[in-house]
């Protein structure tokens, strides 16, 4: 591991090369990719982190993951670093970027990397292009209008790193943060006032959409029953939040949520949408078959169009990549606890299900409990089995829902 002394001359000789050609590195053609070469990986080395995963950790132990570049809503694209505790716990991201961009002054950076914290339940994350390091309170919720000074607790440039040295090497080095120092920086410097968790607000977008939905389809469907708006709103729903989870790069065109919206009717051009899904996948969610009530709904072009927006950068504050499952399904779970009551005058209310008020709410379990639950049935099960003898395997789930299991 390394020594205080050792990364503190180090970090020093990185600081001097910078100054000593800083005109040639704030010239554009000087690419982030020389700037995380040069700079940014053997800053963090210098802290004690494996950037390179030297020590030969399996994917999902390394310390840093390098994300896969990602186009995001044709925008952004996904952390270039992700830090993380033995085990895969993830602590914070960094983004990097070229020196020639103005990270104290440039507005995407800043709500890039905030989205992306606050969508994983990060309390901070980093962007730094060496010359500057912003460090960022990510428990607000991000807004595309927000000014980069919102949430950003702690701004250096590389000229600063030397005075602050002790403070870098005693929330950020490797060695402090096994030592729990980390922790105390973000119950200190983190603004509690104001704060949105992602579950929530997530939860809140699902009521939101599905109420936008329900009112349309029973003012422009009168033939419809309560129970079939309710089945009508549920899976249009699922369907749009399920491909829009489908990121891999070779279903993109096939799955693409915004095409759509280009002509005609975009309810029917979605559904056509669903049916290539259907022959994808092959399962209950996109029967269309056994779906009587879909395909004749008739569906204003504005509600359509509002609720993908919504769920695509600039104007979606959630990045899907990096959310995590176990917030998903807690989600989902709360989200398939409610029902939709439709009024005389077709105005729509959310209710919980008499079943689920009865029982005091809906309960997620929790993801540690999953894990320990999985090592000690299934785990147990395909321990020391090759992927031809665990095929026959059946499992099944009682309590099926929406959840981890």
């Amino acid at each position: 591991m390394i020594d205080k002394s050792t990364a503190w001359k180090r970090i020093n000789e990185l600081v001097y090369r910078f100054g000593d050609q800083y005109d040639s590195y704030m010239l554009a053609g000087y690419n982030e990719t020389m700037t995380r070469r040069d700079f940014i990986d053997p800053f963090f080395k210098s802290l004690g982190w494996d950037i390179d995963n030297e020590e030969g950790y399996a994917e999902a132990y390394r310390e840093v993951i390098h994300e896969d570049k990602l186009n995001i809503g044709g925008a952004t694209k996904a952390p270039d670093y992700s830090f993380r505790l033995v085990g895969g716990k993830r602590l914070f991201f960094v983004e990097a970027k070229k020196p020639s961009v103005i990270v104290k002054e440039d507005i995407h950076p800043s709500y890039q990397v905030r989205r992306y914290g606050w969508s994983a339940k990060h309390p901070i994350s980093i962007i730094t292009d060496f010359e500057e390091f912003a460090i960022y309170d990510c428990t607000t919720k991000p807004d595309p209008r927000d000014k980069p000074s919102v949430a950003r607790i702690k701004y250096l440039t590389f000229r600063d790193y030397q005075k602050e040295f002790d403070f870098i090497w005693e929330t950020f080095s490797k060695e402090h943060v096994l030592r729990g120092s980390f922790d105390k920086f973000i119950q200190s410097d983190t603004h509690k006032k104001g704060t949105a968790s992602v579950d929530k607000e997530f939860l809140e977008s699902l009521d939101k959409w599905r109420t936008y939905l329900a009112v349309n389809i029973s003012w422009n469907n009168k033939n419809l029953t309560e129970d079939e708006i309710n089945f009508a709103v549920q899976q249009t729903i699922d369907r749009i939040i399920f491909l829009k989870n489908c990121r891999r790069q070779a279903y993109r065109t096939i799955w693409s949520l915004k095409h759509p919206l280009n002509h005609g009717q975009f309810y029917a051009n979605l559904f056509d949408v669903f049916h290539k899904a259907d022959d994808k996948y092959n399962s209950g969610l996109f029967d269309l078959k056994k779906d009587r009530i879909s395909k004749s709904l008739i569906i204003e072009n504005k509600v359509i169009k509002t609720i993908i927006n919504e769920l695509y950068y600039p104007e979606c504050p959630y990045e899907f990549s990096v959310l995590p499952v176990e917030i998903l399904g807690s989600v989902y779970e709360q989200f398939l606890g409610k029902i939709i009551r439709i009024t005389p005058a077709h105005h729509a209310k959310i209710e919980e299900k008499p079943e689920v008020k009865k029982a005091g709410g809906v309960y997620y379990t929790p993801q540690y409990i999953v894990d320990y639950i999985i090592k000690n049935t299934v785990g147990k099960l395909i321990e020391g089995k090759t992927p031809a003898e665990i095929s026959p395997l059946k499992v099944v789930d009682p309590a099926c829902g929406s959840g981890s299991f």
